[in-house]
């Protein structure tokens, strides 16, 4: 049984792997932002499925925007558990529209969701499992990655490359300190989730407008051609329990990279390549002992 931290929980994949892991033995705390407001209905969703179930599943206050959020997140949970063993990093922001479209601003906040995020979270919790010597960071990417890219998603898809960039360097840095990373990577799913339904927009209506001239309802007509290259039993969940085979897999002999795409985007291909020219290059450094973590 291990003591759980899922970033972004409140829906999507994260309350989906929130509940897995709880389901499968392990304490999870699920953080999410405003859980006072906002998102007191998910606080309660999930109260009520861990009465239901009979499976510890908490809630936890955690705005990823926020250093001293995180902070008193992970002290909370330090204060309840002798340890935290494992961190979900998922949290994260969709945006749809023209890139040209969108302001620097926007930019910012996306890349502060999704990439600084991780870090304000990572600098709470790392102290802690360096000195343990143990811990588990499991990162939510996306096959967008290194796989095929469909239009107006492209600040979404710098986003999550900058920080599966973060996730590999990551894995390096703490393996002596007994610490493992596996990144999660899914691909589209055009149900089970609401990344599209709560995508954010471009600021710019005048550059959107200027594009629909040539690309009108391009939004609208990718999303119809991915659900239809979508096989009819993809299911969402499926990412929720590769997370949980993860977790529960011994330590040391965890994938660096798991994929779990209906669409068969091709991320699967080009990171096995990159994936195998990283362990190459660290061999010829002199530094294969950073591509697994250290062992007590």
């Amino acid at each position: 049984m291990s003591t759980i931290l899922v970033t972004g929980a409140s829906s999507g994949f994260g309350a989906l792997a929130a509940r897995a892991l709880a389901q499968a033995g392990h304490i999870v705390y699920a953080s999410m932002r405003d859980t006072g407001g906002h998102n007191a209905p998910a606080v309660a969703e999930a109260a009520a499925w861990a009465a239901d179930h009979g499976r510890d599943l908490r809630t936890v206050e955690l705005d990823v925007q926020s250093e001293e959020s995180a902070a008193k997140a992970v002290t909370a949970i330090l204060d309840d558990q002798p340890a935290l063993d494992v961190v979900v990093h998922n949290a994260g922001h969709m945006v749809t529209g023209p890139a040209e479209a969108f302001t620097p601003e926007q930019y910012l906040r996306l890349y502060d969701i999704n990439v600084l995020g991780a870090q304000r979270v990572n600098q709470a919790v790392l102290p802690h499992m360096r000195e343990r010597r143990d811990g588990l960071l499991v990162w939510v990417g996306s096959s967008s990655t290194r796989g095929g890219t469909p239009p107006y998603l492209g600040p979404y898809f710098a986003a999550k490359a900058a920080m599966d960039a973060l996730a590999a360097s990551y894995a390096l840095e703490v393996a002596r300190f007994g610490i493992e990373t596996t990144i999660v990577v899914p691909g589209s799913f055009t149900s089970g989730t609401s990344h599209y339904a709560h995508a954010g927009h471009p600021a710019d209506e005048e550059v959107v407008a200027s594009y629909e001239e040539l690309y009108g309802g391009l939004m609208e007509q990718i999303g119809q051609r991915m659900q239809q290259l979508e096989p009819p039993d993809a299911d969402v969940s499926e990412v929720a329990r590769a997370i949980v085979a993860v977790v529960d897999a011994e330590k040391g002999h965890r994938p660096f990279r798991v994929h779990v795409d209906p669409t068969d985007d091709g991320a699967a291909v080009v990171n096995a390549v990159a994936d195998r020219m990283r362990l190459e290059f660290l061999r010829r450094l002199g530094l294969e002992d950073l591509l697994h973590p250290a062992m007590a």
